[in-house]
């Protein structure tokens, strides 16, 4: 079981930063993945960032550039710093481990923190 808490999402003018943070707790016997997910309007979570066990990573839907993921690995931490945000990144944003716990895949997943981008 793996638990995860989000912070660091609030209010920020077009052109600001934010950087949002996840800690972890519990167990998984082999990563796959942590990456955060964002759900704008509608229903669909989509992927905007990746981060692989060798630190490889992945970005999406036009936040290459602009963000950029990281981790603590000592500290169990998860990290998305976003620059240069534009209104259309409005959404709340949610931190995912994916991985196999002994006896199965499954992804994990936070509570999620609101991030809104306005003047």
């Amino acid at each position: 079981q793996v638990d995860l808490v989000e912070s660091g999402g609030g209010l920020v003018q077009p052109g600001g930063s934010l950087r949002l943070s996840c800690a972890a707790s519990g167990t998984i016997q082999r990563l796959n993945f942590m990456a955060w997910y964002r759900q704008r309007s509608g229903p669909e979570r989509d992927m905007i960032a990746q981060i692989f066990g060798d630190g490889n990573t992945n970005y999406f839907d036009s936040v290459g550039g602009r963000f950029t993921i990281s981790r603590d690995i000592a500290n169990n931490k998860l990290y998305l710093q976003m620059d240069n945000l534009k209104p259309e990144d409005t959404a709340t944003y949610y931190c995912v481990v994916n991985g196999f716990t002994g006896s199965e895949f499954r992804a994990f997943w936070g509570q999620g923190t609101r991030v809104t981008v306005s003047s």
